[in-house]
């Protein structure tokens, strides 16, 4: 038994995580949230899959926010599926508090739309969670990526491109 859990990869030591800077948010869109009872498990503390739907509002948000309606896209037959979802949650979120989900637009690469999230403190003093969500153009008719966005999303995403320096 022990054999085989030397042969198993080892994750790191927490203190080897790097932590970001709250600070490298404040330019990012930021989303309101309220932490309701619905949200939590029995103990009060947000349940782990409520930051993927927290996330999804903010990004849907935040697209609204530049003129993208989600209902307009699926109308002329575009989706935008989640391909790839990485969470890292570095503190407790409880009932009753209220944080921000932040969000940005990190990149389009080919067929690839990146996303990066922060999850902070309403005062910016505390970061909650990260987590980076990867989506792709889905043709709703056929069932296939789209190659390139409807010219109207390309031109819109063009507000939401991040800096390349962050």
């Amino acid at each position: 038994m022990l054999e085989e859990q030397s042969s198993q990869a080892q994750l790191p030591p927490t203190s080897a995580i790097e932590i970001p800077s709250v600070s490298e948010f404040d330019t990012w869109f930021a989303y309101p949230i309220k932490v309701h009872p619905h949200h939590t498990d029995y103990a009060g503390v947000v349940w782990h899959g409520t930051y993927v739907t927290w996330m999804e509002e903010a990004r849907l948000e935040c697209l609204r926010s530049i003129g993208i309606d989600y209902v307009d896209l699926v109308a002329v037959g575009c989706d935008l599926p989640v391909v790839e979802l990485s969470i890292r949650y570095h503190r407790a979120i409880q009932f009753g508090m209220e944080v921000l989900v932040k969000t940005r637009m990190a990149e389009v690469t080919g067929v690839r739309i990146n996303w990066d999230y922060a999850i902070v403190s309403t005062d910016g003093q505390q970061l909650y969670a990260t987590a980076k969500v990867t989506l792709v153009g889905l043709d709703r008719e056929r069932g296939k990526i789209m190659r390139q966005l409807p010219t109207s999303v390309q031109d819109a995403f063009v507000k939401l491109a991040a800096p390349k320096n962050n």
